[in-house]
């Protein structure tokens, strides 16, 4: 720092500390950005900081002399240089966020760097809970970092998170683990029992049969109610057939197909106009094209079964299923809509 109280750095050049924030945030916010939310920024910032104190910690200024380098970094430790240095490190160029909450902190920043380090060496407590109010301390959430609800177990009874917890915004509501439910997280979910255990702790949750919605253990027979598209019998649940019992609703040109717990809509055969199944057998009535031959709606083979299915001359016609095309014959290539001989071309 030169007497004019600016920062210098090894190539001569000379700025002041606000100038140079300024200049980094400008030349910075130019390129892509990534938003997040202000405490996990504030967190990130001060994660980086720290790292920046240490690369910084043990900076090498040379000479030989150690009396000389001792007192060089012991004036460097606290200087303005060195925060320099790492400020200019601290935010990723696409981090917009990071970069722009660098820019409004800057006094906070000089205050922690020049005042505050040695009753305050955690820059994230000082700085993101206390100065900016972002965040809050582990197991607590809100606007006025409220403690989140704790039961056997710690936070959420160690079954759950609490919604929020470390920053400045949430309900506190715990949300559970898989298998857990309950404010605290205390109570098994739908679709899990609870262990026995041999000693006086609380066993874990776990998971009924797929079909049971409460239960008293994972096998099919210990079902106490059933999840939807089951009915309970004698303990066991048993599908529903929503397709026999009239309960499917599918759209036109489509049939139900029963599964495990609920049922599908899958499209009617091409030669259906409606159905009741798979394939050509289960036809309502028949699509045009294709005819009733015994039980099934089998296609119709224009070709032979017109006089003239082509009119044009020296066509050929081609069956297809539900249908037919004309192309020219053998020989033959369209030309204006006329099927003309391939001659070769003439010399």
């Amino acid at each position: 720092m030169d007497a004019d109280g600016r920062v210098c750095v090894q190539d001569g050049m000379c700025w002041s500390w606000p100038l140079v924030s300024a200049l980094v945030l400008c030349s910075l916010l130019s390129v892509g950005t990534v938003r997040t939310a202000p405490c996990q920024t504030c967190r990130r910032l001060t994660d980086s900081f720290i790292k920046g104190l240490e690369r910084t910690a043990n900076k090498n200024f040379g000479g030989g002399n150690t009396a000389w380098e001792e007192e060089k970094l012991a004036k460097y430790a606290r200087s303005e240089t060195r925060l320099l240095e790492i400020v200019e490190a601290v935010c990723d160029k696409s981090d917009f966020d990071c970069n722009r909450l660098l820019e409004q902190i800057e006094d906070q920043v000089e205050t922690w760097w020049f005042h505050r380090q040695q009753e305050a060496p955690d820059l994230f407590q000082w700085l993101c809970i206390e100065e900016l109010r972002l965040c809050c301390p582990p197991g607590h959430y809100g606007p006025e970092c409220t403690e989140c609800p704790s039961g056997p177990g710690g936070v959420c009874g160690g079954l759950g998170r609490c919604e929020g917890e470390g920053t400045r915004l949430g309900d506190g509501d715990c949300v559970c683990d898989p298998g857990y439910s309950g404010v605290l997280c205390q109570d098994c979910a739908h679709g899990y029992y609870r262990e026995k255990s041999s000693n006086h702790t609380q066993p874990p949750c776990s998971a009924c049969h797929h079909s049971c919605k409460k239960c008293t253990g994972p096998q099919d027979n210990k079902c106490l109610d059933c999840k939807p598209g089951w009915i309970l019998h004698s303990n066991k649940c048993v599908d529903v057939d929503e397709c026999g019992t009239e309960l499917a609703r599918c759209p036109s040109n489509t049939y139900c197909f029963n599964t495990d717990g609920s049922y599908e809509c899958r499209g009617c055969d091409q030669a259906c106009v409606g159905c009741m199944g798979s394939g050509p057998a289960r036809c309502k009535k028949c699509a045009r094209g294709f005819r009733l031959t015994g039980a099934k709606c089998l296609d119709i083979d224009e070709c032979s079964e017109r006089a003239i299915a082509c009119p044009g001359l020296n066509e050929a016609c081609i069956n297809e299923e539900g249908s037919f095309r004309c192309e020219c014959a053998e020989g033959f290539i369209r030309r204006d809509s006329i099927c003309v001989e391939n001659l070769p071309p003439s010399d």
